[in-house]
């Protein structure tokens, strides 16, 4: 969905800062400036980096909620029946964007399974969005793994939900509610 978003983007004449995480995806449009990451604190730096510099910010990774607190160099061997994991709490990049924004437009996204609308609200309201997609696992169709998806765009005064549809109208859809903002 980031990528479909940032090409949509590119399309219509933006200057686009692409982070990326792992991935595997060749089709990015070429105008687009690109920032690979492998982590969770590189995607953090390199979105505070750009931030005070764009518009409108649209974050759709999926970013873990927590990291392992250390990180093995080597495969770890199996040594026994058990293993223990410790983990931190990932940075909320999305949050920390929240806390500088001044003038830019900060878009974020939401998967949710239950009280969608009430999650995605509370969502917007504590990271400090200017709107949020909604997306539910509840609809066929829509989703990870999918050629389409169904979104509900929220923002502190409105609901537009859209029907189910590629992945590249739901871009158009979700970058023409945010110049609308």
């Amino acid at each position: 969905r980031g990528i479909a978003l940032a090409n949509e983007a590119a399309k219509q004449g933006a200057e686009v800062h692409l982070v990326l995480g792992p991935s595997a995806e060749k089709n990015i449009n070429s105008h687009i400036h690109l920032c690979r990451v492998v982590s969770a604190k590189q995607m953090y730096e390199a979105a505070v980096e750009r931030f005070s510099s764009c518009n409108i910010a649209i974050l759709a990774a999926a970013v873990a909620d927590y990291t392992p607190e250390v990180v093995a160099p080597e495969k770890i061997k199996k040594k026994g029946d058990n293993f223990s994991l410790n983990l931190i709490p990932t940075v909320d990049i999305l949050a920390s964007l929240g806390k500088l924004k001044t003038t830019q437009k900060l878009i974020g996204f939401a998967l949710e399974t239950e009280n969608e609308i009430e999650n995605a609200r509370t969502k917007l309201q504590k990271k400090h969005l200017d709107g949020i997609v909604l997306n539910s696992l509840r609809d066929k169709g829509a989703g990870f793994g999918t050629d389409t998806n169904k979104i509900t765009f929220i923002t502190p005064e409105k609901l537009q939900e859209f029907p189910l549809k590629s992945k590249e109208a739901v871009a158009k859809d979700i970058l023409t509610e945010c110049i609308n903002l």
